[in-house]
């Protein structure tokens, strides 16, 4: 199926985008060239395939849990500029 001029220029009137006319000529080729691509993909025998869930066979791939130690509340506090009730103080950025 090969597009048209026409058929270009309404997918880009779609898409919202503004083109020159080398550029429109330009993507009418390319975009005709991916259709044949897929025209080539659609031919190729997947009746006996499986489809695919997961790229390998692992299906939980997380690492296990583990306790790690964390910095001290005081420790975290100590090179803030500024710090009230157990947090940073940080200038108000919203609504301004």
């Amino acid at each position: 199926m090969a597009l048209t001029k026409e058929e270009v220029l309404k997918i880009a009137k779609l898409s919202k985008l503004e083109f020159k006319e080398e550029e429109i000529e330009k993507f009418q080729v390319e975009l005709n060239d991916i259709l044949k691509y897929i025209d080539i993909l659609d031919e190729v025998d997947t009746q006996n395939i499986e489809p695919l869930t997961y790229v390998n066979h692992d299906v939980n791939n997380f690492r296990e849990k583990e306790k790690l130690d964390s910095i001290s509340l005081e420790k975290a506090l100590l090179n803030a500029p500024e710090s009230a009730e157990n947090a940073i103080v940080v200038p108000k950025v919203v609504g301004e």
